[in-house]
C-alpha cells in the first residue's frame, strides 16, 4: 500500500528557505502559505486564485518538503511540458508522462518515479485513472496530489472536461493523501460543486481577490469588426495577443487577413493538425510580438506572462469564460487591455448553442441565466471592474481602468423610442430582425420593407432622425434588459416579451445609454493610464533589450519558451539593479540556487558588456 504523509510537519521556516533558495522568491503571495501550510498539515485545499497569482507554488513547495513524491493532474500537454521544464531549470527533479511522448519516453519516466528520483510528476487525468496506473501507484510514496485548473471538474464551470469527473475516486484511493485543486475560475456554484465531487465537502477553502487591476476593460458594438480589429492591433504594434473567435473557420481567415495587413498572426484551434498546432503555439510562446487567432481550445494554462492584449471578436459563453480567456493578459503585472466587440447576432448565437446543448432543461436554464448575466456586464451603464467582481461575491470600487470609468456614458429617457420598437416589432408580426425593424423607424423604402408592405405602417420614419448605429444600440439594450426576445432557432426575429409588454403599455419607462460607440473609441484615444509601467532611463531599457535578447538564445539552445530562463519582472530587476557579482545576482527577483548557478555566468557578463561604468571599475 501506498505510504501516508509523514506525521511531522516541516518547520514553518523551511517552507520559506525553498521558497528563496528554490525559486529565488522573498516572500509568498497572498494565499499562497495558507495552502502550503494546510497540505502540510495533511488537510485538502480547494485555491481559487487569479490568474497570474502563482497557484503552483501552493502544492511546488509542500511537495518538496513532503519528499515522497506527488502528482499533479493537468488537462493540457503543453501545460506540463512548460511546467517541467520550468521546474528542471530550478533544480527541481520533475516528469511527465503524456501522450506526445513516445512510449520509450514515458517507460523512462515512469522508472525514474519508482527509483525515487522524481519528486514532481505531471499526468493527464485520463492516463492517471486507469486501474492499471492507480494499482501501480499504490506501491509509491504519493505525499501529495495536485489537480490543476480543478474548474474543468464541475459541470457548471467554463470548461467541463468529462474526463475531469473520475478524479471524485482520488480520495477513496488515496485517502490519507492531501489533495489541492486549483483554478482561477470559479463561481460560488462551480466551487460546491468541486468541493461536493472532489472532498465530499471537506476541505480548506481559498478564495482570493479576482481583480486583475492591470487589466483595462473595454466592450464595444461590434459593427465592422474587421476594421475594429485592424484600429484595435495598430495601437498593439510589435505586441504579443491573443485574438478570440466562434469558430475554426473565422479563426482561420482571421489569421490569413490580418498576416495580409501586416500583423505576424498564427491560428490555433482543435481541428488543426496536432503538429501544426504545437508549432504555432511554441511559436507564440517563444517569439515576441506574435498574435494568436484562437477558439477557446488555446489558452487554459497558458503561461506567457508578456501577452499585452486579449480580444474578443465574438461574444465568450459567460461570466466565467470571460474572466478566465482575459486572464492571460498581463500576467507579469505590467498593464494589459482586455477588448471584446459585442452585438445582437452574438446573443442569437449564444443562446441557440445553449438549446442544442445534449443537456437537460435545469441545465439549460442555468446557462440562460448565466448569459444573460454577461449581457448585464455588456450592457451595464457602472464600472465593469465592479460589476465583474461583483458577480464572483466581491465588493470593488470604481477601478478608473475601464471604458466606462475612462469615459462615462450618458444616460437618457428612452421610453418613447422602446415604445416606437416594441409598436413596430408587434404591428410587422414579431418575426423579422433589427435590421428591419430600423429600416422601418428610419423611413427606409428598402425592398423588403416596399414588398411587406411596411412603408405603411404609423411608425414609418418616426426615426428618422437617429442614425442606424443609435438604432441598433438602443434595440440591443432592450434586448438586454430583456422587454425583447431574439428567435434563436429562426433568423434572429425580435418578439415582445412580457415585460416589453409593460413598457408597450406606459405601465414602465426605459432607459438607455447613449453613443457607446463613440464613448468607446474616445476612451481609447486616451493614452496610457497611471497605472502603466514605471519608466526606465534609456541606458536601462537599452540593457533589459540586451538581456532579453540573451534570454531568447539561451530558451531556444534548450528548446523551452523564453519566460522559463527567466519572467519579465526578472529582466527588469535584473537591468535597474545591474548586479556585478553571484552574490549580487542572487539578490535579483526570481533568481534561485539552480538558476544562479546556470545563468549567473551569461548574464554577468551581458551587463558588464553593456554597463559603461563598469570598464571604468566603477
Amino acid at each position: 500500500m501506498h505510504s501516508s504523509p509523514t506525521t511531522a510537519t516541516p518547520a514553518r521556516a523551511d517552507s520559506h528557505r525553498i521558497l528563496k533558495e528554490i525559486f529565488g522568491f522573498e516572500s509568498f503571495r497572498p494565499g499562497q502559505e495558507t495552502a502550503v501550510e494546510a497540505l502540510l498539515a495533511g488537510r485538502n485545499v480547494l485555491s481559487v486564485m487569479p490568474s497570474g497569482s502563482g497557484k503552483s507554488l501552493c502544492f511546488q513547495v509542500p511537495a518538496l518538503m513532503l519528499g515522497g513524491l506527488t502528482l499533479v493532474v493537468s488537462p493540457l500537454v503543453a501545460l506540463m511540458q512548460d511546467q517541467v521544464a520550468a521546474l528542471r531549470l530550478s533544480g527541481v527533479a520533475a516528469d511527465s508522462i503524456n501522450s506526445s511522448q513516445d512510449r520509450a519516453e514515458n517507460v523512462a519516466a515512469w522508472r525514474r518515479a519508482v527509483a525515487g528520483e522524481t519528486r514532481i510528476l505531471y499526468l493527464a487525468p485520463e492516463r492517471l485513472m486507469t486501474e492499471r496506473m492507480l494499482s501501480a501507484l499504490r506501491s509509491l510514496p504519493v505525499r501529495l496530489i495536485a489537480i490543476d485548473e480543478a474548474h474543468c471538474i464541475s459541470q457548471w464551470g467554463p470548461a467541463f472536461r468529462p474526463e475531469y469527473e473520475s478524479l471524485a475516486r482520488l480520495r477513496e484511493v488515496f485517502p490519507q493523501v492531501p489533495v489541492a485543486a486549483l483554478t482561477a475560475t470559479a463561481d460560488e456554484a462551480t466551487r460546491r460543486d468541486i468541493l461536493a465531487k472532489l472532498f465530499g465537502g471537506e476541505a480548506e477553502s481559498i478564495v482570493l481577490g479576482f481583480d486583475r487591476p492591470n487589466i483595462r476593460l473595454a466592450v464595444e458594438e461590434k459593427q465592422d469588426w474587421k476594421r475594429q480589429l485592424l484600429g484595435f492591433l495598430d495601437r498593439h504594434k510589435g505586441e504579443s495577443g491573443i485574438v478570440y473567435c466562434l469558430s475554426r473557420k473565422k479563426c482561420e481567415q482571421t489569421a490569413e487577413f490580418l498576416t495580409r495587413n501586416g500583423t505576424k498572426a498564427l491560428s490555433y484551434h482543435a481541428g488543426m493538425d496536432k503538429a501544426a498546432r504545437a508549432s504555432n503555439q511554441a511559436t507564440f510562446m517563444s517569439e515576441p510580438g506574435v498574435v494568436v487567432v484562437a477558439t477557446i481550445a488555446f489558452g487554459m494554462g497558458i503561461d506567457k506572462p508578456d501577452v499585452r492584449f486579449v480580444f474578443h471578436a465574438d461574444l465568450p459563453s459567460s461570466i466565467e469564460a470571460y474572466y478566465q480567456e482575459i486572464g492571460r493578459a498581463g500576467r507579469d503585472g505590467a498593464p494589459a487591455k482586455a477588448h471584446m466587440l459585442y452585438g445582437l447576432d452574438d446573443i442569437r448565437m449564444r443562446r441557440l448553442f445553449i438549446e442544442q446543448e445534449d443537456a437537460g432543461e435545469e441545465r439549460k436554464r442555468r446557462e440562460h441565466k448565466r448569459l444573460d448575466a454577461f449581457i448585464g456586464y455588456c450592457e451595464s451603464p457602472q464600472c465593469r471592474r465592479q460589476v465583474l467582481l461583483t458577480y464572483f461575491g466581491e465588493e470593488a470600487e470604481t477601478c478608473g481602468n475601464c471604458d466606462i470609468c475612462l469615459d462615462p456614458p450618458e444616460m437618457a429617457d428612452g421610453t418613447a423610442e422602446g415604445q416606437q420598437v416594441l409598436t413596430t416589432v408587434y404591428r410587422t408580426g414579431q418575426r423579422f430582425g433589427a435590421g428591419h425593424i430600423v429600416d422601418i423607424l428610419r423611413g427606409s423604402k428598402s425592398e423588403k420593407v416596399t414588398r411587406a408592405g411596411h412603408e405603411h405602417l404609423p411608425t414609418f420614419g418616426l426615426g428618422a432622425k437617429r442614425n442606424k448605429s443609435d438604432w441598433h444600440t438602443l434595440i440591443r439594450q432592450l434586448v438586454a434588459a430583456r422587454y425583447l426576445q431574439i428567435d434563436i432557432q429562426g433568423f434572429g426575429g425580435l418578439a415582445i416579451t412580457d415585460k416589453g409588454r409593460t413598457l408597450l403599455n406606459g405601465e414602465a419607462g426605459f432607459r438607455f445609454r447613449k453613443s457607446a460607440t463613440q464613448r468607446t473609441r474616445a476612451s481609447l484615444r486616451r493614452g496610457r493610464s497611471a497605472a502603466d509601467a514605471e519608466e526606465m532611463s534609456s541606458d536601462e531599457a537599452a540593457l533589459l533589450g540586451t538581456l532579453k535578447a540573451l534570454r531568447t538564445d539561451l530558451a531556444k539552445e534548450r528548446g523551452v519558451p523564453a519566460y522559463v530562463i527567466f519572467s519579465d519582472r526578472t529582466l527588469v530587476d535584473m537591468a535597474r539593479r545591474q548586479p556585478r557579482s553571484r552574490s549580487d545576482f542572487a539578490e535579483v527577483h526570481g533568481v534561485g540556487e539552480a538558476k544562479l548557478k546556470n545563468f549567473a555566468a551569461p548574464f554577468l557578463a551581458a551587463i558588464a558588456n553593456n554597463t559603461p561604468d563598469f570598464a571604468d571599475g566603477g
